[in-house]
């Protein structure tokens, strides 16, 4: 990512403005995959991300379930698949969790969320891909949409019932991506990034 373009988009994470939801963040630095969640205000979130962090997942989150003061419920969520490290962020409603818990005998968790279950579900595959990550989003029942970080810094999108919008700028190596296109585009002519090829 160009470093204009990843300051611009860090000035507009600082800068964002939500009374009820909690901004957080995943990203990789020295291979090693980081996520960072605190109970607060998006707004009152400071970013410091390293030159080698390339890409990066963010979520807000509206809490359906779990205490949102409890990070343990704050996306994006931990995993790990056969050594790779990975970041989960849902956006959606999930109605079998539970259910799913029980038939595949998953162990409890304290996390309080309906979408952790697609962390629990992704960690009894045998390794992390568009497969095994489309075969658990299979599972669930409910609207989604699933992202997924690894450590190796690829990130994946599976897309259920609830809205995407995803914008490629190609000549800089930048994709952004929310739920709406009016989300997007807000925040991009916020930031001046809509005509930055």
């Amino acid at each position: 990512m160009r470093s204009s373009v990843k300051s611009c988009f860090m000035h507009s994470l600082r800068n964002a403005r939500s009374a009820e939801r909690c901004y957080r963040h995943a990203f990789n630095h020295n291979g090693k995959m980081t996520i960072y969640k605190r109970p607060y205000a998006a707004h009152k979130v400071h970013l410091r991300l390293h030159d080698d962090s390339n890409v990066i997942m963010g979520h807000t989150r509206m809490a359906t379930q779990g205490n949102k003061l409890d990070n343990r419920n704050n996306h994006p969520f931990p995993g790990t698949v056969n050594g790779t490290h990975f970041a989960l962020a849902h956006n959606g409603v999930l109605h079998n969790d539970v259910r799913l818990r029980k038939q595949i005998s998953l162990p409890n968790t304290p996390v309080k969320t309906d979408s952790y279950i697609a962390v629990q579900l992704l960690e009894q595959q045998k390794s992390l891909d568009i497969q095994s990550i489309s075969e658990m989003a299979e599972l669930v029942e409910g609207s989604f949409v699933f992202t997924v970080l690894d450590d190796k810094n690829n990130i994946y999108f599976v897309k259920g019932d609830n809205p995407l919008a995803l914008y490629h700028y190609e000549t800089c190596g930048l994709y952004v991506y929310a739920s709406t296109e009016s989300i997007l585009d807000c925040a991009l002519t916020r930031l001046g990034i809509l005509s930055i090829e």
